[in-house]
């Protein structure tokens, strides 16, 4: 996902910085809109899946802490492990899912300026 968006938003960078005559900024506008609302949707799901392991997390770190065993301290150190790499995704899908936003506001003001 991360491969597709980073290219998906450079083409749209390079497409701002040279437009052609040619182009039409209304259906690269509709094109930009479908391709936000599905990085939107990619943004939904990890969203629930982090908050997921976030909540696994903490119910195993209550657990280890009302019952120490070393199987419980195993369990909450296997959710950490795979929280963190959820929310520096989630983190990044964001990120870029903003960049798109002002990509869009940029595409607006093109629109507004050609005759």
């Amino acid at each position: 996902m991360k491969k597709r968006l980073v290219s998906y938003r450079m083409r749209i960078d390079a497409l701002l910085e040279n437009p052609s005559d040619a182009l039409s900024w209304d259906e690269v506008i509709g094109e930009h809109l479908v391709q936000i609302s599905f990085f939107q949707h990619e943004r939904l799901v990890h969203l629930l899946v982090t908050l997921a392991f976030a909540l696994m997390e903490l119910v195993s770190a209550l657990a280890t802490v009302v019952y120490p065993q070393p199987g419980m301290a195993g369990l909450m150190l296997l959710f950490l492990a795979l929280l963190v790499p959820y929310v520096v995704h989630y983190y990044y899908l964001e990120n870029e899912t903003q960049k798109l936003y002002q990509q869009y506001d940029r595409m607006l003001e093109r629109r507004r300026q050609t005759p």
